[in-house]
């Protein structure tokens, strides 16, 4: 499926993995304890800045910290989108 969003600058669209269902003891998570994804897929990277080259591309899996980057949903789907430097590493 195509993204129909193109980030500006230094910024990254990233779709987050679903988080855990079950902890590895095999007990189900209720909605209410489950603790926000810190990983997902980036689906678009912005152009840089003029001084900057992009380190990711589109199809890195990444890790970001717990409270970064802006939610939105579109078409029907989540994602987040931050800058290139909110991004801790490179799964």
């Amino acid at each position: 499926m195509a993204l129909h969003i193109q980030p500006l600058s230094d910024r990254v669209v990233i779709e987050p993995t679903a988080a855990e269902q079950k902890t590895a003891s095999g007990l189900y998570i209720p909605d209410t304890a489950k603790e926000k994804p810190q990983q997902g897929k980036v689906v678009a990277v912005g152009k840089g800045k003029k001084d900057h080259e992009m380190t990711v591309k589109i199809g890195d899996q990444v890790l970001y910290g717990k409270y970064s980057g802006t939610e939105l949903k579109l078409d029907g789907s989540d994602y987040l989108i931050m800058r290139e430097e909110d991004i801790l590493a490179i799964v």
